[in-house]
């Protein structure tokens, strides 16, 4: 395969990609702004080029995607500062076209959809969002979408659910997993028994690079419904059994939020996210079926035994 850079490649996401390509046996570029935290990943990978960037700077993205066929963005952003996810992009694709990439894959989420009008959401539901990060990323899709439009470079997007896995620290069920393992009570946010989708992040590195391969993924965006329907509820109490604890929790509703959003910044960025708890997006991956044949879906079972391996391990 023609050879991928991973941009914002120390998250939980980009370190399932550079597995997905090391599996392959494939030479990879690992892109980052932290030089220390991209050795501790990968300064022990033979494959792995490393790379740091400033993403602000047209001439460090060129420097960056010179010489790669395909980028797989998964550049992560503060939650207090999602209008930095469409001029982040903006300035990639600048350098990417200069450096002579090919295609960027990116991975999407359900924000812009908005409120779901449907039990189930299709790719062509309207995207709609009524929030300020529902807004920004769809307006990252845009660009890049646009950039395919144009001619200047091949897009795909790869839209998924809440995560759970090793390393997925921003995860909705981070905090239940770390709780059940000390047998203490786990804050969440909720209502916890409204279904809900989380995808498995290898499931996610795999598909990326999938889509990364994939010509008639060209121009199109996909949804990815994760291992299927549950609950938070639901999975907090297998976390906990797991663990040989009964699970106890306090949960945190909107009103809540707004309280605990006066001295915490991140309870106060959920607020306006909180629709998702009560109108949940579930995505409808036919369409990323039909194109690939069949998609990974590690069972929630083992997505909760490899996680609480990893937190075990790193303990």
């Amino acid at each position: 395969m023609g050879r991928i850079a991973v941009f914002g490649a120390t998250g939980a996401v980009g370190k399932s990609v550079a597995a997905a390509i090391r599996a392959k046996n494939e030479p990879y570029r690992v892109i980052g702004r932290s030089r220390a935290a991209l050795d501790a990943a990968f300064g022990n990978d033979p494959l792995a080029q490393i790379m740091t960037w400033d993403p602000y700077e047209t001439h460090s993205v060129v420097a960056a995607a010179d010489g790669i066929d395909t980028i797989i963005y998964v550049v992560g952003v503060d939650y207090d500062k999602f209008e930095l996810h469409p001029d982040l992009m903006r300035r990639t694709i600048e350098g990417a076209v200069a450096a002579g990439v090919r295609r960027i894959v990116l991975l999407g989420t359900v924000y812009p959809y908005g409120i779901p009008r449907t039990a189930t959401v299709r790719e062509e539901h309207p995207r709609d969002p009524h929030t300020f990060k529902g807004r920004k990323r769809k307006e990252q899709e845009d660009v890049l979408l646009e950039a395919d439009k144009q001619g200047r470079i091949e897009a795909t997007i790869l839209r998924v659910p809440d995560f759970v896995g090793p390393g997925a620290e921003k995860s909705f069920l981070d905090g239940v997993f770390k709780a059940a393992l000390k047998g203490s009570r786990a804050t969440m946010v909720g209502p916890i028994d409204t279904p809900h989708q989380f995808a498995f992040v290898p499931d996610v590195g795999k598909l990326l690079v999938t889509l990364a391969q994939e010509p008639k993924a060209r121009g199109r965006a996909f949804n990815f419904a994760g291992s299927g329907v549950t609950s938070q509820r639901d999975l907090a109490e297998r976390i906990y059994g797991a663990t040989h604890h009964k699970f106890k929790a306090m949960v945190a509703g909107r009103n809540t939020l707004r309280v605990m959003g006066l001295v915490s910044p991140m309870m106060r960025e959920l607020v306006e996210m909180s629709y998702l708890h009560t109108k949940p997006v579930l995505l409808d991956d036919t369409a990323l079926t039909e194109l690939l044949g069949s998609v990974p879906r590690t069972s929630y079972d083992e997505a909760i035994s490899k996680t609480l391996a990893q937190l075990r391990a790193k303990r």
